[in-house]
């Protein structure tokens, strides 16, 4: 399931005009879902996709734990690719396979010091 969300959040978010630079960036053990830029912000994208109710909404699974970790990551990308002076961002997309996969956008999702 979690595929399938991260292609229709590759899809709603080039509807938006943003461009996505990579999928599944891993590093170490971890792994961004999508990197991508928006008017020259580099975007660092969650992707989080609910099948029930159960657990509540996908948004609040990226918690400060997963925050942490995406930001670790984030770092290695940037080291990785030589970026030096860039702006970047932390977004999250949930979709909600429950409610017909409607899409929750938060950009500016959460905020940490790189």
């Amino acid at each position: 399931m979690g595929a399938e969300g991260e292609q229709i959040a590759v899809k709603f978010l080039q509807r938006k005009g943003v461009e996505i630079v990579e999928r599944n960036y891993r590093h170490g053990r971890g792994e961004i879902d999508i990197v991508a830029r928006d008017r020259g912000v580099l975007v660092f994208v969650e992707v989080k996709t609910a099948m029930s109710n159960q657990f509540g909404s996908p948004e609040g699974w990226v918690d400060k734990r997963k925050q942490q970790q995406i930001a670790r990551l984030a770092s290695g990308y940037i080291q990785r690719n030589h970026l030096t002076d860039i702006d970047c961002r932390f977004d999250v997309v949930a979709v909600d396979a429950t409610r017909n996969y409607e899409i929750n956008y938060i950009q500016d999702a959460f905020w940490i010091e790189i």
